[in-house]
């Protein structure tokens, strides 16, 4: 599987992460009303990211449905950062190669933990699930998501159209229903699951991937 946003496209493996505040009430009755658009296939592989600290500017989150290449179909919650500054980065993702006789296998990814932090521009995360201390600067909950503005939300639209794997279908295009946005946004303490996620750019300082044997604790960010 690859996914696109912007000019940037990424194959097996997302480099970095960006958190977001999930109104998941919201977002769940938005999907059940069908007000919100699907969006792209992934692989339907989770992964874990956290970091100590994150400052963004110009955040946004909407709610969508990922589609896997078998057609399952998944609700996200899709956040967006015109640019964002992430501390000590860890991303971490499972994969189970036991067919092979090595059992479980984590990749896990760190940067930013020399006193540089990672920097992207453009960043878009497709989440399940985030855990965060938050601090946002003038949010504004409840607006509709075709009015969000930032390069991170109006780089999304354009790539949403998908074809269903299940029967060749094309799917719906750009995003309504629930959204929230703020110009600034901190957080600390972050830990969150991902289906996807993407950038225009990355800059991440002291990259270090390392292969581990087994998951869980020690092998995975959290």
């Amino acid at each position: 599987m690859s996914k696109t946003y912007g000019k940037t496209r990424w194959k097996r493996f997302a480099l970095v992460m960006v958190p977001s505040v999930a109104a998941t009430a919201m977002v769940g009755v938005s999907i059940a009303n069908s007000a919100l658009a699907a969006s792209f296939s992934i692989s339907g592989q989770q992964f874990k990211v956290s970091t100590p600290h994150l400052e963004g500017k110009n955040f946004a989150q909407f709610g969508t449905v990922d589609i896997e290449a078998n057609g399952a179909p998944h609700p996200v919650a899709v956040s967006a950062f015109d640019s964002a500054d992430i501390t000590n980065l860890c991303q971490s993702v499972v994969t189970d190669l036991s067919r092979f006789g090595l059992g479980k296998i984590t990749l896990q990814l760190n940067a930013g933990g020399n006193g540089t932090p990672v920097h992207a521009d453009n960043l878009l995360i497709d989440l399940e699930e985030l855990k965060a201390d938050a601090t946002f600067k003038n949010i504004s909950i409840g607006q509709d998501a075709s009015t969000l503005t930032g390069s991170a939300t109006q780089g999304w639209a354009p790539h949403q159209k998908v074809q269903d794997a299940g029967g060749g279908k094309g799917l719906p295009t750009g995003a309504t229903g629930f959204a929230q946005a703020a110009p600034e946004a901190t957080l600390d303490g972050v830990q969150q699951t991902a289906r996807a996620t993407s950038a225009g750019k990355f800059v991440l300082s002291g990259l270090h991937l390392s292969l581990k044997h087994g998951d869980g604790p020690g092998n995975e960010c959290f």
